[in-house]
C-alpha cells in the first residue's frame, strides 16, 4: 500500500506474503523407499512373493493355470494405483484458484489494494491549498472533497473486507480439507510402497529362479523371463510412476496449504494494518490539516497583535511627547493670568475710591437723617399722646350726648 513515509512507513509493520517454494521434481528412483514399511509386512509381502514364484514353478508353462499366475503379476498393485490417483488429482487445481486475481481472495485483495491506493493523502498533493475554478473563481475544497470521497468509499471497504473474510473461511475449509487428503494420499502411498517391493522381490525371486533354470529347463525359464519377469518389472515401473506422481501430489497439496495460510495471513492483514493505516493516514492528514488552518490563525493573530501593539506604542509615544509638552508650559496662558489680576487690581482700587467718595455722601445722608428725626420728635410725641388719650378714657366721657 502506498503511503506517506512520514506518517505510515514508520509505525506500520510491512506487509509481506512469503510464498514457498515450487514442489520439487520427484522422480520414480528417488520415491521408492519414501515411506517406510514395518518388517512385520515385509516378512509378509515376501512370503507372497514366494508363493508365487513356488506357483509358476509348479505349474507348467503352457497351461491356463500359469497364465493365471502371470495375469496375477501383470495386475498386481492396479487397484493401489487407481486408489493414489484419484486422490492425488482431486485438489490439485486449488491454487489456482486461490490465487487468481479475477476472483475470491485475489480479486478482492486486488480491489482493496486500488481502494487505497486511491484513497492515500500522500499522493493528493496539499490538500489545504484552495481549488479555483479556471485558476480565478475560488471553487470548493480539497480536504472537502478528499474526506467526501473517503466517506463515499466506506462502503466498497466494507463490503470488500466481508467478501475477505468469506474468502478467508473458504481457504481455512480448505486446508482442513487439504489436511484429510494428505492424510489419505498418505496412506495410498503407504499400499503403493508396499506394492512395490512386493513386485521387486517378485523381479529378484523371478529372474533368480530363470537363471536357475537355464541349465535345468530353459523352456521354463523363458517361459517365466517373458511371461511373469517382464510384466513384474513392468509393474514395477508402473508402480514406482504411480508412487512418484502420489508424492508430488502430497507435496502439491502441501504447497497449497501453504499458500492458504500466506493468503489467510495477507486477508488478516489486510482487514487489519491495511484499513488501519489507511485510517491512520486519514487522521494524520486531517490533524495536520487542522494544525495548519490553527497555525495560520495564529499568524494571522500574532500579526493583528503586533499591529495592535505597534499602533498602540505609536500613540503611547505620540500622547507622551504632547503630555510632556503640556506639563511644561503653564496650564493658562501667562497673558490671561496678567490680565485676570490686572482687573482684580482695577477692581479693588474702583472699591477703594468709592468708599472714598461714599464717605462724604454718606456723612451728608447721615446728617439730614439726624436733622429730620428731630423735626420729627414733637409730631410723633403728639400722636403718641393722642393715641393714649383714645385709649385711657371711660366710653361715656366721648359721647356727643353727655355735652
Amino acid at each position: 500500500m502506498a503511503s506517506n513515509p512520514d506518517t505510515i512507513t514508520a509505525t506500520e509493520p510491512v506487509l509481506k506474503l512469503t510464498p514457498p517454494d515450487p514442489v520439487p521434481s520427484v522422480t520414480a528412483e528417488k520415491a521408492a523407499g519414501l515411506v517406510p514399511v514395518d518388517e512385520g509386512t515385509k516378512s509378509k509381502l515376501e512370503e507372497r512373493a514366494d508363493y508365487a514364484v513356488q506357483q509358476l514353478l509348479e505349474r507348467d508353462a503352457n497351461s491356463p493355470e500359469f497364465g493365471k499366475v502371470v495375469d496375477a503379476i501383470t495386475n498386481m498393485g492396479a487397484k493401489e494405483i487407481r486408489d493414489a490417483a484419484g486422490q492425488s488429482n482431486r485438489f490439485l487445481d486449488r491454487p489456482v484458484r486461490a490465487m487468481d486475481q479475477e476472483t475470491g481472495v485475489g480479486k478482492d485483495l486486488a480491489q482493496l489494494r486500488r481502494v487505497v491506493e486511491d484513497l492515500d493523502p500522500g499522493k493528493k498533493g496539499n490538500l489545504t491549498a484552495p481549488q479555483k475554478l479556471f485558476g480565478i473563481i475560488p471553487f470548493g475544497g480539497k480536504m472537502r472533497n478528499y474526506f467526501d470521497s473517503y466517506k463515499s468509499s466506506q462502503t466498497h471497504i466494507a463490503s470488500i473486507l466481508k467478501s475477505l473474510a468469506s474468502g478467508k473461511d473458504e481457504l481455512l475449509m480448505d486446508n482442513a480439507s487439504i489436511d484429510t487428503e494428505r492424510a489419505n494420499l498418505w496412506s495410498a502411498m503407504g499400499k503403493l510402497e508396499q506394492m512395490i517391493q512386493l513386485s521387486r522381490m517378485l523381479d529378484q525371486k523371478l529372474e533368480d529362479k530363470a537363471n536357475d533354470l537355464d541349465a535345468t529347463d530353459p523352456a521354463k525359464a523363458k517361459a517365466i523371463r517373458e511371461g511373469a519377469l517382464f510384466y513384474a518389472r513392468q509393474r514395477t515401473q508402473d508402480l514406482l510412476t504411480q508412487m512418484a506422481v502420489t508424492v508430488q501430489g502430497y507435496l502439491a497439496l502441501d504447497l497449497v496449504k501453504k499458500n492458504n495460510v500466506e493468503l489467510i495471513k495477507g486477508v488478516d492483514r489486510a482487514s487489519t494494518t491495511t484499513v488501519s493505516a489507511l485510517r491512520t493516514a486519514v487522521t494524520v492528514a486531517q490533524a495536520m490539516t487542522n494544525q495548519k488552518l490553527v497555525l495560520e490563525q495564529i499568524t494571522q493573530l500574532n500579526t493583528t497583535t503586533a499591529g495592535i501593539i505597534d499602533s498602540t506604542g505609536k500613540m503611547l509615544r505620540s500622547n507622551t511627547a504632547r503630555i510632556h509638552e503640556q506639563a511644561a508650559s503653564s496650564a493658562i496662558p501667562l497673558e490671561t493670568l496678567q490680565r485676570a489680576f490686572q482687573n482684580i487690581y482695577e477692581t479693588m482700587d474702583a472699591i477703594d475710591t468709592f468708599k472714598l467718595k461714599a464717605l462724604d455722601s454718606m456723612k451728608s445722608t447721615v446728617n439730614t437723617l439726624s436733622n429730620e428725626v428731630e423735626k420729627s420728635r414733637g409730631y410723633i410725641a403728639r400722636a403718641e399722646g393722642a393715641a393714649q388719650n383714645r385709649l385711657g378714657s371711660s366710653p361715656e366721657t366721648f359721647k356727643l350726648e353727655s355735652l
